[in-house]
């Protein structure tokens, strides 16, 4: 019989230790996975593919600038290459960068963006809206207008347009 198993079965033993246990809080297994909520959403994927591919050619960039640096430290024949390996490199990289900008923005505008308005426009609209309401309300609680007859009696005119 494993622990789990005499931990789990009714007849444990001892009366006063079971009494004593029943203070103690038992414990929870904790998986080593647990998914916790993120605080901003995933990147579609065409954008996320283009940021991969720009991470990995400017790091491959930077290693061939640390070889040219040190090729030329040690005044090997390979600083020549390598420097000018870097400088096309150091090229492609830009274009990389850019194209997770460009990419960016295309899928924005094809799928929709959900803009947030700065904080003076929303409180500009906020205002607008409370007087709008405050206008509604007044002529809601405003009671019907009264018309008097000849004869001097009020009552309630008919809506117009009728």
């Amino acid at each position: 019989m494993d622990t789990e198993q005499r931990l789990s079965s009714p007849d444990r033993g001892d009366p006063v230790e079971q009494a004593l246990d029943r203070d103690i809080p038992a414990r929870r297994r904790h998986s080593l996975w647990a998914e916790e909520p993120v605080g901003t959403p995933r990147m579609p994927d065409p954008v996320r593919n283009a940021a991969v591919r720009a991470v990995l050619i400017v790091s491959v960039t930077m290693i061939q600038a640390v070889i040219a640096i040190l090729g030329a430290a040690g005044q090997s024949w390979v600083a020549a290459p390598a420097m000018l390996f870097t400088i096309v490199s150091t090229v492609v990289a830009t274009w990389s960068v850019l194209d997770v900008w460009v990419t960016r923005q295309v899928w924005n505008q094809r799928n929709g963006v959900v803009s947030s308005p700065s904080s003076a426009a929303r409180a500009l609209r906020r205002e607008k809206r409370r007087e709008h309401r405050a206008a509604r309300a007044a002529t809601r609680a405003r009671p019907p207008r009264q018309a008097t007859t000849p004869a001097g009696s009020p009552t309630t005119a008919a809506p117009r347009g009728v």
